[in-house]
């Protein structure tokens, strides 16, 4: 039997286990080891799900977890596991779905109490050291339910059985295709719900909430209506100069706790700038609001100088603590403010809302939300701009927070679509460079025996190690980079490697009795639930982006099974959105997709040896359709020499007098040819989606 009077942590790569690896909790990483025991020793399974960047993870782990009084409770009465939900989200969603189910609101740490089996019966998510917030102290509760466990076996097994009926129950409606119109319906009935003066969602906390911000816009391009672009608009304006926003160092944090996006938690993940980097790139495109350019450029600034990690790819966050102190690292004080700048103080002070008795607990939080809906102008950014790097030097010296240096597929290829984009967008070929090294990096480290994997760590002084099969969001998402390298490069390998993500998807996720993806693989590690949704969390859902990505594989290669797959995800789904539509906002936008899908077909010559005039009209050609908002985008690149598929609407167009020729095609009919990059909005104001 393997020794129980240990922290089993030590040997783990995920920086959150390695938290906890002093803790005088014997933990163990979830794995047949533990469960082994459990099922040994019949002790129940407390089961701890956290993540490094989780502010009340770190408050229950010095609280509880580094109390020996407390460990050695938990150490007699249970079989202890911690997970790193980023790690495995796999198990993070099952158990947070039973939280659910017991009708409790859900947020990390995630404390549940499963059988040896690992059946949960009961949970929560933090409990104190000592009662308060109408909760038990965590050290009664572990010997209540050690109780409970032990005498009243009739509770746990009605509790449990409940549960495991609640979590395996799949209510199905018949699937139908939905209406046409869902997703421009939907974007009217989200109106009513946005917050006319700070924008966003009504109420707090504020969450981003990108992709129903993109659903609005998308209506917004379809009917020209501002109603729809007014609080876009108004959401990504107060995003940028709220605290939510870093203005010293770039990048967002995770959501502001207040309606205002005044007070950030402080912790930055990977994928919320990679999506907010999507959104905002798509409404600067029409817009050419220089505060987007700006915010954009700030960011992947960020990401750049602070979360690449040692093979190329991009890390998974930044702490919201340090020193023990939530956004210690970010905040000022009027005196700090004063002492490094001096006679620009007063200017600076006026500017980012700065005072001696602060904006958050005593403490200035630096925003610029007074100027959300009159902006400064270039002048007045370029006089900040020298004070802002003066603070940031002095903020150097302090403590940083922890940076969780772990990849994980799923969020990397957010963040390598977004820069892949922005970069084209922009003519900055730096960050289309930065886009693919990542994805390089992707290729070299996470494909073993030809499946992707889902995270990937090299901690000090030891390889790099890859852990775990995919989840199906980490393969949509990175065929989702693959097609936005694929318009933008041209190489066909980016679509080959789409091609194989999805055969996989198909070959190890796809549910054959209901349609749809499942989270995780066949073949992967056996729990007590194989979930699969539609439903947005944090990150897209990978049904949803499925859609998008499935109608542009098809439009690419004219291979009929990725349309018919889209149509079944959207009618297997279409029940949900129906009935609540607010978590389906990728199902939403891959439904318009799907629907109204652009292709720009550019034509080349056969010659190979391409002229340099011909080069420059290609290039001029990818430029201009790069600047449009078209979410809705395909641009594929060929030559008469080559063959589209045979259903493609643009099968037999070819070159005029030997140049470079654009198609745009939606539906079964393609415009006019296009000669001069110049006529390209001309023929799309002509070309009515209608018509198709």
């Amino acid at each position: 039997m393997p020794n129980q009077n240990k922290n089993h942590l030590a040997e783990e790569t995920s920086p959150y286990l390695l938290q906890h690896k002093d803790n005088p909790v014997h933990w163990r990483p979830w794995g047949d080891k533990a469960l082994d025991l459990a099922k040994t020793t019949g002790k129940p399974i407390l089961l701890s799900v956290g993540y490094a960047a989780c502010h009340w993870c770190h408050v229950m782990a010095h609280e509880s977890f580094e109390n020996t009084e407390t460990a050695a409770l938990m150490n007699e009465h249970f079989i202890n596991i911690k997970v790193d939900r980023e790690e495995r989200p796999d198990i993070d969603a099952i158990y947070m779905e039973a939280l659910h189910h017991l009708g409790q609101q859900g947020g990390w740490p995630l404390t549940m109490f499963l059988t040896p089996t690992g059946e949960p019966f009961w949970g929560g998510t933090y409990f104190p050291p000592v009662p308060k917030f109408g909760q038990p102290s965590f050290s009664n509760l572990l010997v209540e339910i050690a109780r409970i466990f032990k005498e009243e076996p009739e509770k746990v097994q009605t509790n449990r059985q409940a549960l495991l009926s609640a979590l395996r129950s799949a209510p199905m409606s018949d699937p139908k295709a939905p209406p046409r119109d869902m997703a421009l319906t939907v974007a009217e009935r989200l109106l009513p719900a946005l917050d006319p003066v700070n924008g966003g969602l009504n109420g707090a906390p504020k969450f981003p909430q990108t992709a129903l911000l993109e659903l609005l816009w998308r209506r917004y391009l379809a009917t020209n209506d501002p109603s729809y672009a007014e609080p876009v608009e108004k959401a990504l304006n107060h995003m940028s100069e709220g605290g939510i926003y870093d203005h010293l160092r770039g990048g967002f944090s995770r959501y502001s706790v207040d309606a205002g996006w005044l007070v950030p938690h402080f912790e930055k993940m990977l994928y919320d700038n990679a999506l907010l980097l999507s959104l905002m790139t798509l409404v600067w495109q029409h817009t050419k609001n220089p505060r987007y350019a700006a915010r954009i450029s700030q960011t992947i600034d960020w990401v750049s100088r602070e979360m690449i990690t040692h093979n190329g790819a991009f890390a998974a966050s930044l702490d919201a603590d340090s020193e023990g102190v939530e956004g210690k690292f970010y905040v000022w004080s009027a005196q700090e403010i004063q002492l490094i700048l001096q006679e620009n103080a007063s200017l600076f002070g006026d500017a980012y809302d700065i005072s001696t008795s602060g904006n958050w607990e005593g403490n200035n939080i630096l925003n610029r939300l007074a100027h959300a809906d009159a902006p400064f102008d270039q002048h007045q950014d370029n006089t900040l701009a020298p004070l802002r790097a003066r603070l940031m030097a002095a903020q150097d010296a302090r403590i940083r927070p922890a940076w969780d240096d772990k990849v994980l597929t799923d969020w990397n290829g957010l963040m390598i679509k977004a820069l892949a984009e922005a970069g084209q967008a922009f003519d900055r070929q730096d960050w289309i460079d930065l886009s693919k090294t990542a994805y390089q990096a992707i290729m070299r480290d996470m494909v073993h025996d030809g499946r992707l994997c889902h995270a990937w760590r090299q901690a000090a002084d030891t390889p790099g190690r890859a852990q775990h099969k995919a989840m199906s969001d980490g393969l949509a998402n990175m065929i989702a980079a693959a097609l936005t390298l694929f318009e933008i490069e041209a190489d066909p390998q980016y679509l080959e490697n789409a091609k194989s993500w999805s055969d996989e998807l198909d070959t190890y996720y796809w549910d054959q009795k209901n349609s749809g993806y499942f989270f995780t693989a066949q073949d992967a590690e056996g729990l007590i639930r194989r979930t699969r949704t539609a439903n947005d969390g944090a990150t897209p859902a990978a049904n949803g982006t499925m859609i998008s990505n499935l109608t542009r594989l098809y439009a690419a290669t004219g291979h009929e099974p990725y349309r018919q797959n889209a149509e079944k995800i959207l009618q297997t789904f279409s029940a949900d959105a129906i009935k609540n539509a607010f978590p389906l906002g990728t199902y939403l936008t891959g439904l318009d997709t799907h629907l109204n899908l652009t292709q720009f077909i550019l034509i080349l010559p056969a010659d190979t040896r391409e002229t340099q005039a011909s080069s420059h009209i290609g290039k001029a050609f990818k430029k201009e359709i790069f600047a449009l908002s078209c979410p809705t985008r395909f641009f594929m690149t060929t030559r008469t020499s080559e063959q589209l598929p045979p259903s493609h609407p643009a099968v037999g167009k070819t070159c005029i007098n030997g140049q470079p020729t654009l198609y745009v095609c939606r539906g079964t009919l393609c415009s006019a040819p296009i000669t001069k990059p110049a006529e390209l909005k001309a023929t799309l104001a002509q070309f009515s989606p209608d018509a198709a």
